[in-house]
């Protein structure tokens, strides 16, 4: 758990932020400048990540990585190979690769410290699967709810993820996001649910009580994740 804020530190440092999705890894410093972005994809390993995301920064500087990782994540730990890339990601030495500390959380959860404003926020990200997250009274949860039952023997990914969208089109895909995202707020009693990742765009209207997040808010959770002093990683 982390304690979120929008605080910085007088001197902040220069952070590098991945954000790696099952279909583009991006990149942005905390520096400023333009997101970089190139193809992912299943087959792509820790390794291939890794030289993708060097052939990205040639000209760029800085101090520390943040790494928004698509799996779950444990006192900085990858615990499983991701769903939607390659293999070879737990255990990989990141620091010796990228030669600067690196931080890895949840890519939900570092979108969802980006996001969060203040009270309790459910964070549900729309991508390739689906991303989860909770902040309470600024203390940060990462969830694992997309394998949860839902349906008919499937998951909540299988219906709102994107080859349900690919499935089923976009109406039925839609009404599946609605009836996810009440049965989540019933259960985990947020004041309001930020909804992000590639596919939110897909959403015409949201549901009662949602935000439209934003992708870029994941970069910003990932400087948080170093220049913020008050959170705990």
């Amino acid at each position: 758990m982390a304690k979120a804020s929008t605080e910085n530190q007088t001197n902040p440092q220069v952070v590098l932020s991945i954000d790696i999705g099952g279909s583009h890894v991006k990149v942005l410093t905390s520096a400023g400048g333009e997101e970089r972005k190139a193809v992912s994809g299943a087959t792509m390993t820790a390794e291939a990540m890794v030289a993708t995301v060097q052939s990205l920064i040639t000209d760029l500087t800085f101090d520390v990585v943040s790494m928004g990782y698509p799996g779950p994540v444990r006192q900085n730990k990858i615990l499983k190979d991701p769903a939607n890339l390659g293999k070879g990601w737990v255990d990989y030495d990141f620091e010796k690769q990228f030669g600067k500390p690196v931080k890895i959380v949840n890519d939900a959860l570092m979108q969802a410290i980006g996001s969060y404003d203040k009270g309790r926020m459910l964070f549900l990200g729309l991508g390739t699967g689906l991303g989860s997250a909770m902040v309470v009274e600024n203390v940060v949860q990462p969830l694992e709810l997309a394998h949860l039952p839902y349906k008919n023997g499937k998951s909540f990914e299988d219906y709102v993820g994107e080859r349900s969208l690919e499935k089923r089109g976009k109406k039925k895909w839609r009404r599946h996001v609605f009836d996810v995202t009440e049965r989540l707020k019933a259960g985990l009693q947020p004041d309001y649910v930020v909804i992000g990742g590639g596919n939110v765009d897909e959403l015409g209207t949201l549901p009662d009580g949602c935000r439209r997040g934003d992708n870029t808010h994941a970069f910003k959770g990932g400087f948080r994740l170093w220049n913020d002093p008050t959170l705990i990683a």
